[in-house]
Formats: C-alpha cells, structure tokens, sequence
C-alpha cells in the first residue's frame, strides 16, 4: 500500500478517530485546524521523554510530528518494572513481540520514531507512514518544523530553560517535566517569556489535578485545623532511586556510540564521558540535576502552595551530610520560611530527604503512622494536625491534644470524563494523568491557562532552587523576591542564582 504524509494523515486520522476524548474547543479565542490536531515535537526521549510520548499518542487531539534526542538509540534505560517500556510500546502497538531482539530498555530518537510511525501507520490501516521526523539538534527542529504548534520537554534539568525559552520565542507551546528549571534566575526568565510570548505552558505536576490534593486544599483552607503556621515535608529520594554523595570521576569512559556527548552537555561545564552521569544518575550532579528537591519538590510544594497561598520563600537555610564538590549530598533537611500574607500568618516549612524524617510530635499516638510509603507531609495548625501522603493520599487529622479526629470520609471520585477511547491500547498512564494533558491541550487552543503554568510554578522553583544553593553552600539566606536579590549570603551564593551557560548557550 501506498506511504502517507503527515499532511494527508491529519485530515484522514481525523476523519477515522470517531468521537474525541474532549469536546471539541468552542472558547472563540482561536481558529483551530480543520482537524484540532495540536502539531506536537517530543524533545528529550529517553525513558520518561518515550512514556510521555507514547501517553500523547494515544490522544485523538495530539499529532506527534517530530522527535529529538542526542541520542541516537541505547538499551541502557531506567525500567520502573521488569520489561516495563518494551510491554508499554507492545500495548501501544498491539505486537507481542516487538522488541523480543532488544537488550533491555530501549530508547532514542529512533525508536522513538520508529514506534510513532508505526502508531500512525496502523491507526490508520496503512502499511507505512514516515510523517515523524527525527533530530539530533532541537534547534534544527525549531527552524524546519513549519506546521509545529508545540513541544514536550523530557530532557535533563540544566536543558529545561534553554530550549523552553528557544521554543516559545518561536511561537511554540511548551509542556515540561520538574522541576521546571535548573536556577533560580531560569524559573524567573521562563515565566517571562511565557508572559511575553502568550505561550500556553504546563509542567508535569499531575497532582495538580487529582481528587486527592483538591480535599487536603478544601481540607487547610476550610480553617478544619485552624491557621497553619508549620508544614513538614520528607521524601525517601533520592537513596531509594539513585545515588548521590559520590565523588567527581578522575578518568573517562568511551563515549557510547550514537551519542552526542558534547551535545548532552549543552550549556553545562564541558567535562569527560563517565557512566556516573546517565542515564538517570544526572540528576544526582550539580551541573545536570537538582537532587531530590528537584526531583519531588515541586510535586509536594504544589500542593501546599495552593492549600496556603504561598510566593516565594524569603527565607532557608540548610543542613546536610557530607558535601562533595560537584554531587548533592547524600541526605538534607532545608527550613524555610514563607512571609506573612493578608490575613494569614507567616509559615514555616521543613523539608528532609534522603531518609530523614521530622521528630514525632507531642502526644502522637503511638499506633499512628505518620508516613504513607516512608514518605509524607503534616501541616500543623494552631487547632490540630492533618497528616498526608506525599502525594496528599490518605488524610488524617489530629485534634490539638495529639488525639485522632473524627475520620474523614471516603474520597468519592466524581464521574471521569476521560475514559479511553481505544481501550484495546490500555489507559493514559492515569485519569490525573489525562486531565493535566487535556488542560493544557485546551489552553494551546485559547482556552484558561492550564493550573500548573510556568507563571505559577515558578514561584515555587524560585523556592526550591534557593533550598538547592542552601545546601550546597551552608548558608542562612534571605531573599528579596521583589528586587532578585539576597539580602543575606555570599557571592557565591548570589553567582549560583543565574546559570553560567557554556558558549554558545544562552536562554534569554
């Protein structure tokens, strides 16, 4: 059978896909396409970058037109369960023994591509279908993608602002993973120029959306345990995932084929090949990650941002294990605190990772648990105590004297309006999950922007990147917001709030 483009994909697709997921957008604020696909880019598809990419092309609404990655393929990936992305790509595609030949965990640009146009092929009963391109640059992507509406950033952190900024200057949406970005200065800069470009942005903090975190919101702010002035907050990362606390490598290891190691460095310091960077550990180092803030900060600060209607901490200071130049430490404790806004006292937040937990407090019951799964957040007002998981599962509340309050009710989960179309094809990772995409699918096309927008988050990256510089020089500051300044701390602290990007990198 004949090969089909893109272009004549779109308008058959559309035709063939049925009734959609979503109504279709009626907000007046803009002129869809005949066929409402939003013209999607996937940069960065490594493991996550490939599990968000095959969530989008399960989305009537979503056409993947490109992929980009500096790396041309590997077998080195992180699984989250065993053969976990081979069966995702085998559901996805309804093969059984698609990647049977493949070493272990496969991703890249051109498995990636090769699974796009394999999708669509099928989808659309033909035998071939080439209308998803591959990059190495996402700069060349930028520049020859004419009929691109937006792109999903899946790369390390120290890329996040730099190619965001690039895209939204060249009109494109922007969806990107946490953190949102590297620095302070980049969490600032993005908000920016999402203000300045019009840009629809969301990052991947799902819970914004869930059941869950909306009923520890109605929960603080209905006053149930009176005006918080304390939250705790712990996280089991990053030991339980990846290894920090490591020495800086003294020798190199050969570059893998297919990967543009030069390119992965980007505007980070230039530095030998080791394994010690990636796949995953990156996160680990100062020049490529943000630890476990960065990691599950901005999932648990969303939360309570919101409970409490928090800006920017003026306030932290750091305690850790031993340091390392170049490698977050094992375990920290970071304390923070957030100014008093109208009517509201001022808060205090505590945030330990690594294993690190908060003391029990007075009168604590002895048979309760305070974490769900080693992890969780307490929220300590001046009538009583509401403890959560991480990801705001389970509330509890404890009446001043230590006591448990009434129970709450079961959570009723309200009718899901994002059922699958294609059960066949298995689910979008999860109903939040879908949501938050079709949130911000909705704001590309003029709707409300979507809740996890770079100009809400970045107040809250501006926070947990003022925690990262805490760490790793030993410092009490003091921010002014206002002013972009530390009222309290050293040059070295105040040169660690812009990027010092490697020429010719700039997000600007």
């Amino acid at each position: 059978m004949r090969n089909i483009s893109r272009r004549n994909f779109l308008g058959y697709s559309a035709a063939a896909s049925g009734a959609l997921l979503f109504p279709r957008w009626a907000s007046g604020q803009t002129t869809p396409k005949p066929s409402d696909k939003l013209t999607v880019a996937c940069i960065g598809v490594g493991s996550q970058g490939l599990r968000v990419m095959l969530d989008l092309l399960r989305i009537p609404e979503v056409q993947l037109v490109a992929v980009c990655d500096v790396n041309r393929q590997s077998s080195d990936y992180l699984d989250w369960g065993p053969h976990e992305l081979r069966d995702k790509v085998r559901l996805l595609l309804q093969e059984p023994g698609w990647g049977t030949g493949l070493t272990g965990p496969t991703a890249g640009r051109e498995v990636a591509q090769s699974i796009t146009n394999a999708f669509y092929a099928k989808d659309a009963g033909k035998s071939r279908y080439a209308g998803c391109t591959a990059y190495e640059d996402f700069r060349e992507l930028l520049s020859k993608e004419k009929d691109l509406d937006a792109v999903v950033i899946s790369t390390p952190d120290h890329w996040h602002a730099v190619i965001a900024i690039a895209a939204m200057r060249a009109g494109k949406h922007v969806y990107s993973q946490k953190p949102m970005a590297h620095t302070v200065g980049e969490a600032r800069q993005m908000a920016k120029v999402a203000q300045e470009t019009k840009r629809a942005t969301q990052v991947s903090i799902f819970n914004s959306q869930t059941a869950d975190s909306k009923r520890v919101i109605d929960l603080v702010q209905s006053g149930a345990i009176g005006a918080v002035q304390r939250v705790d907050i712990w996280t089991t990362r990053a030991s339980a995932f990846w290894k920090q606390g490591l020495n800086t490598p003294a020798t190199a290891d050969p570059i893998p084929a297919g990967l543009n190691w030069d390119m992965w460095l980007g505007p980070a310091p230039s530095r030998p090949y080791n394994h010690a960077y990636l796949p995953f550990v990156w996160r680990a180092w100062y020049d490529y990650g943000c630890g476990a803030i960065g990691d599950m900060g901005e999932y648990g600060f969303d939360t309570i941002f919101r409970a409490l209607d928090l800006g920017a901490a003026d306030r932290v200071d750091a305690s850790s294990t031993e340091l390392f130049p170049d490698c977050y430490p094992v375990a920290s404790r970071l304390n923070y605190n957030f100014p008093a806004r109208a009517g509201k006292p001022s808060v205090e937040l505590h945030w330990y990772d690594g294993g690190i937990k908060p003391e029990r407090p007075d009168g604590f019951p002895v048979d309760a648990q305070m974490s769900v799964g080693g992890e969780g957040v307490m929220y300590s007002g001046d009538r009583g105590k509401l403890l959560t998981g991480y990801m705001a599962s389970s509330p509890r509340m404890f009446s001043s004297n230590g006591g448990l309050a009434a129970p709450l009710p079961a959570l009723t989960q309200a009718n899901e309006p994002f059922q699958p179309l294609r059960p066949e094809l298995g689910p979008t990772a999860t109903s939040a999950n879908l949501a938050h995409y079709y949130e911000w699918i909705h704001a590309c096309h003029g709707g409300p922007p979507a809740s996890a927008n770079y100009a809400f988050e970045a107040p809250i990256v501006e926070s947990l990147m003022l925690g990262n510089i805490a760490i790793r020089t030993q410092e009490l500051l003091e921010w002014d917001p206002e002013s972009f300044r530390l009222t309290q701390g050293s040059e070295r602290a105040s040169s660690l709030l812009m990027p010092q990007y490697r020429a010719p990198w700039a997000a600007s």
